[in-house]
């Protein structure tokens, strides 16, 4: 326990003192470490520490919040000054009870990661390095980055609630940039990421990973130019879950929905989907990178169907959302850091499988895109529109997957091309990322199985080279 019982009550009660509904403070401990490896050498080894909380007081659905780097009781006590004094309400007396702290669930870590030698995390990152290099001279820039996260928070309310969660998570990436002899360049990525200690890094075969980034780049570089306009696209589950959590993830977020910014809204109940398609946010989903015992306002995480069979089930949910539309709380109220106030956010985001097979998938399909990768892109969350760019595509021809292309986008409508999707393939693939919104950055986890959708826009280069 960071504060005691006595002082945490304080702060709420001060929080409360001109008004408000609802006070909560969080307090955070967070040791980050971080190797880098550029330009053939060690570029950085990183290892900080911070620590700090903030006060948030809502009142007739507006929240006021502060915060400071500091765990002592007077600037906790002026954080909690300024929020009640923004009310500018006549001061009463108020008394806040809390309980004992909320058990959350012990997930045990075989290495914590904060105890590891450097050296040893030096030696997987300068290897990975070199091995992506040396794949072949046309690579002529790597980056490779290993980091680990080691979160202390504790969270109490006016509610009289009190939870503690530790969590652990560590990622590794590798980043690879070919260039020919005609000045073209292409980049390969790979990452891999889990809410685990080092032990996951430890069986992580990092010397793949990073092979894999250098070929990626390298077979883009001999791609030919996309086509362009309509056909079928084949999303493979290696792809990465940009479609569910960009075109369909973010409308699911009660407070887009509350605010008249999602294709989503008042359809609850309703077909949005293909039968075929089940969308599921699992905050409590095993070592996935986006896992929490609870989240940053202190509730659970869960499973929660958002779209079942292509019905619209419910929406993820914070506190205020959660009441605002009385759809009760999702556990997916999260936040940066302690500088920032909780707003509702995606954890671990998947289509869940189907029933098809993924190569006869392929073989149904006579001619068009095969998307094995994704990369960024832009979704307008109030009519679901989104354009995405495939960091590596291939053509389908025949049923086979053949060639290499570059340069594709895909143009459409998330509802619509979900509600088009003919074949969901029984297979699951992960991606792991930092999801950004309304300014604040949170680690995700996103899937999908191999999907197909008849028909999307191909932005690419009408005709051959």
């Amino acid at each position: 326990m960071i504060l005691s019982r006595d002082i945490l009550e304080e702060v709420l009660a001060r929080a409360l003192r001109h008004g408000g509904d609802f006070a909560e403070i969080f307090l955070e401990d967070r040791l980050v470490n971080t190797v880098t490896a550029e330009e053939e050498k060690i570029e950085s080894v990183t290892s900080g520490r911070t620590a700090g909380a903030g006060v948030r007081l809502v009142s007739d659905g507006k929240t006021y919040y502060a915060y400071c780097s500091s765990l002592e009781r007077e600037p906790l006590m002026e954080c909690a000054e300024t929020v009640s004094m923004a009310l500018k309400g006549s001061a009463r007396e108020v008394t806040v009870e809390i309980g004992p702290a909320r058990p959350t669930v012990e997930r045990p870590e075989l290495i914590p990661p904060a105890g590891v030698d450097f050296d040893r995390k030096v030696d997987r990152v300068r290897q990975a390095e070199q091995l992506c290099r040396a794949r072949d001279e046309k690579i002529v820039q790597v980056k490779a980055v290993y980091g680990d996260v080691t979160q202390h928070v504790e969270i109490a309310n006016s509610l009289g609630e009190y939870v503690e969660d530790d969590r652990i998570r560590t990622r590794f990436l590798v980043q690879a940039v070919a260039r020919d002899a005609k000045g073209n360049i292409q980049t390969g990525y790979d990452a891999e990421g889990s809410s685990s200690g080092y032990e996951f890094i430890r069986d992580l075969d990092t010397g793949k990973l990073a092979v894999q980034a250098a070929d990626r780049a390298l077979t883009m570089l001999r791609a030919r130019p996309a086509p362009a306009g309509k056909m079928p696209v084949v999303m493979a589950a290696e792809a990465g879950g940009t479609m569910v959590h960009e075109a369909c993830g973010h409308g699911l977020e009660a407070d887009l929905v509350e605010r008249g910014m999602s294709v989503y809204g008042g359809k609850t109940g309703l077909q949005v989907a293909s039968s075929l398609i089940t969308v599921i946010d699992d905050g409590n989903l095993d070592h996935r990178y986006g896992q929490q015992n609870v989240d940053d306002e202190g509730t659970p995480t869960r499973e929660n169907v958002l779209i079942d069979q292509g019905i619209l089930r419910g929406f993820m949910s914070d506190r205020i959302s959660g009441q605002r539309m009385d759809i009760g709380l999702s556990g997916n109220g999260r936040r940066e850091s302690y500088r920032h106030k909780p707003i509702v956010r995606m954890t671990n985001t998947y289509i869940a499988p189907g029933t098809d097979r993924p190569e006869e998938i392929i073989r149904s399909t006579k001619t068009g895109i095969y998307a094995a990768r994704m990369g960024g892109g832009q979704v307008n969350t109030a009519n679901g529109d989104f354009v995405f760019e495939v960091s590596e595509g291939y053509l389908i021809e025949d049923g086979e997957i053949t060639v290499p292309v570059r340069g594709a986008t895909l143009t459409g409508n998330g509802p619509d091309a979900l509600m088009a999707a003919d074949m969901v393939g029984s297979d699951l693939g992960y991606s792991i990322g930092t999801c950004g919104k309304d300014g604040q950055g949170v680690p995700v986890a996103d899937a999908q199985p191999t999907l197909r959708i008849p028909e999307l826009v191909i932005g690419g280069v009408i005709g051959d080279e």
